[in-house]
């Protein structure tokens, strides 16, 4: 059974979706490394392409990406049970965990990498430590789905984070880029970052799918009911979340095609960062989560929530505040690059870890396996 693909219509259902692997997720690394090859390619051989996709734009987002990010997220969120998300909010070591792990240990860990491993390339240095400052709020469903995590924690996970980044990203960017090399004695940077953009980042990115996935729930269990809904309705909107994957990671390559194919030293360079900073979040994070007590669901949304970066949010502020030919708007496209295969290998890394860490235990005459 796909992740992309299963409907669940009982708690047992979505236990027992880790089983095996079907094709399709065994080859989505291969569907996903083809992308990133393909938009690669296109951005490098075809002339203009990077320009003119990137002139696709209404103040200042790309419409296609924004277009892919849409189409990604909307059948994950509509699959969302929105009548659990109590269960959710109500659970204080998740959400602190969470608040921690985003807003406390991401921001310094990608500062400390940065300034270690970039000393000598402060454009670089700087592009790094403002995609550690964008926590994700859009790509990390897809994983948390693959993964098989809380479908209804990522939604609150991800809609604590859009609030926190609304409220605490530009504070952040001053305190990390002025404030705090400042007191260590090291070069400083300036950050201007306009709240709209940030707003309109988790309006856009969020908001929207959130809205439409609520809406088509609500809507489709009144007129059809909860069977019809997940039975019938959710296998047809399904695979539109590859679709949407896919088609997102070729815009975004496809956008940046040249920069990063001409500079593969420098891409090297800051993808050491970014592949340390990765793993150390995801295993962190499912470490704490296993030491909190919390079951498989969580503990893998915790972990995917925390590693998983907002590179659209990322970039666009480096380009406004750097201009897009930077090394600050570049180490923010690098970050994708990175992100999206490892991630992808993490979705299975978490998958192996279910079935030896978080044994099917009985509940009633169902069996579960999450929180």
């Amino acid at each position: 059974m796909s992740a992309f693909n299963a409907t669940e219509t009982s708690d047992q259902a979505e236990a027992g979706v880790v089983g095996k692997l079907s094709t399709l997720d065994r080859f989505l690394p291969v569907w996903i490394l083809a992308a990133m090859a393909v938009g690669l390619l296109a951005g490098r051989l075809v002339p203009g392409l990077g320009q003119a996709l990137g002139a696709v734009a209404v103040d200042g987002v790309s419409l296609p990406i924004a277009l892919g990010l849409l189409v990604m997220m909307y059948p994950v969120l509509a699959k969302v049970r929105y009548d659990r998300l109590g269960t959710v909010t109500g659970d204080r070591r998740l959400l602190v965990s969470s608040l921690v792990l985003n807003w406390l240990i991401g921001p310094a860990l990608m500062f400390a990498l940065a300034w270690l491993l970039l000393p000598d390339l402060p454009e670089y240095r700087t592009g790094l430590i403002i995609v550690g400052l964008a926590r994700c709020i859009a790509m990390v469903i897809i994983w948390n789905d693959l993964a098989c995590g809380d479908r209804e924690a990522a939604a609150v996970l991800v809609a604590l984070n859009s609030v926190f980044q609304v409220l605490a990203f530009g504070a952040l960017g001053w305190f990390y880029l002025s404030v705090l090399p400042g007191w260590l004695g090291l070069p400083t940077a300036g950050l201007d970052v306009s709240p709209w953009a940030i707003v309109r980042s988790v309006l856009i990115f969020l908001g929207i799918p959130l809205l439409a996935g609520y809406l088509t729930r609500r809507l489709g269990e009144r007129a059809k009911g909860r069977d019809w809904y997940e039975a019938t309705f959710l296998p047809r909107i399904g695979p539109f979340a590859l679709y949407g994957l896919l088609f997102t990671i070729v815009i975004l390559f496809a956008l940046q095609g040249e920069a990063i194919t001409s500079r593969p030293l420098d891409v090297v360079r800051i993808a050491l960062p970014l592949l340390i900073y990765f793993a150390v979040m995801w295993a962190g994070s499912y470490v704490l989560g296993r030491a909190v007590g919390l079951g498989y669901g969580r503990t893998t949304t915790l972990a995917f929530t925390a590693a998983g970066n907002n590179f659209e949010l990322a970039i666009a502020v480096a380009i406004a505040t750097f201009g897009a030919t930077s090394g600050q708007a570049l180490a923010g496209v690098v970050g994708p690059l990175i992100e999206v295969p490892v991630l992808v290998a993490l979705v299975y890394v978490s998958l192996w870890l279910r079935r030896r860490l978080f044994p099917p235990r009985p509940v009633g005459d169902q069996v579960r396996t999450g929180p």
